[in-house]
């Protein structure tokens, strides 16, 4: 594992690992699977991922965050949200509380709150850990929506195809490479909208005129007030649509004042090599110990 320079809290938002994981392999037409025919290859990949990344960064603390599934404010607010999602696999069905129980073998928190994603839990244990504690914040997820939540202190780990593979972006980073600073992400969300959140923002407007609203104007405020700049056509397209453009932005931001909380002490990186060994030997990955450097005491 790297040297620990400095507390780092690593925040997992666990439904992005499991999924990739799962689809990684299970595009192969092989899923991983105990004697008794229970799948894990989700599980498998997943801590895979999270290790590697552990290794990488190096944290002190970690939390993984999941969704709890049930209506939530967002579907609330607008009964569309994510109504184009298809069922999640069967195979994968039972590995999201089985990667519940691998977690609790690491002895690592399992986050979760009714009503809210597993976002809106990264973002509130961010803004806690960052405001309340000494601890700087990464998260480890495979989604650009998270980019919203950096500053100083937070950094966001994308992962990026293969393993080991990941782009870290902090300020300076973001604004280098998308020319956006962290709240124009909301933004840039109401106006394009997310098809795979399936809500709309601003019919007829893509990713490169929001990008270049956006940029010249600062924000969805600046653009509004200067309504009379814009060309006709997209003046119009802005005019037509501007509930589903605020509505949209609401949709995107994270939410960071859920009821989640976690001690200091319950999130610190301690692992058991028995208790981790004993739930890889039931799951029958004992090679998984191994590659992790845990060893039965």
């Amino acid at each position: 594992m790297n040297q620990r320079n400095e507390p780092t809290l690593l925040l997992v938002d666990g439904m992005a690992v499991l999924f990739r994981a799962y689809y990684a392999t299970a595009a192969s037409g092989y899923i991983r699977r105990t004697k008794a025919g229970l799948p894990t290859n989700a599980v498998y990949g997943f801590i895979r991922y999270f290790w590697d990344a552990v290794q990488t960064f190096g944290p002190s603390h970690v939390i993984c965050c999941w969704d709890m599934g049930g209506k939530t404010f967002r579907g609330e607010e607008y009964a569309a949200y994510k109504g184009n999602r298809a069922e999640a696999p069967d195979d994968l069905i039972p590995q999201f509380a089985l990667i519940k129980e691998v977690m609790d073998s690491l002895n690592i928190p399992n986050i979760g709150a009714a009503g809210y994603e597993a976002d809106d839990c990264i973002g509130t244990l961010a803004k806690h850990y960052t405001e309340e504690t000494d601890l700087n914040v990464m998260v480890l997820t495979g989604d650009h929506d998270m980019l919203q939540l950096i500053n100083d202190r937070t950094s966001i780990i994308i992962m990026k195809k293969g393993h080991g593979n990941y782009m870290v972006y902090n300020p300076e980073t973001l604004m280098a490479e998308k020319q956006l600073t962290p709240r124009q992400i909301i933004d840039m969300k109401g106006l394009m909208g997310d098809a795979s959140d399936n809500y709309p923002g601003v019919r007829g407007i893509g990713e490169k005129t929001a990008l270049k609203l956006v940029q010249e104007y600062g924000s969805i405020e600046g653009i509004l007030n200067n309504l009379d700049q814009l060309t006709p056509s997209v003046r119009k397209k802005i005019e037509s649509d501007l509930d589903m453009l605020h509505l949209s932005r609401k949709l995107a931001e994270i939410h960071c004042a859920v009821p989640v909380a976690c001690t200091l002490e319950g999130c610190e990186l301690r692992l058991d090599p028995d208790t981790v060994m004993d739930k890889f030997e039931q799951l029958e990955m004992k090679s998984l110990g191994s590659w992790m450097g845990v060893a039965i005491g």
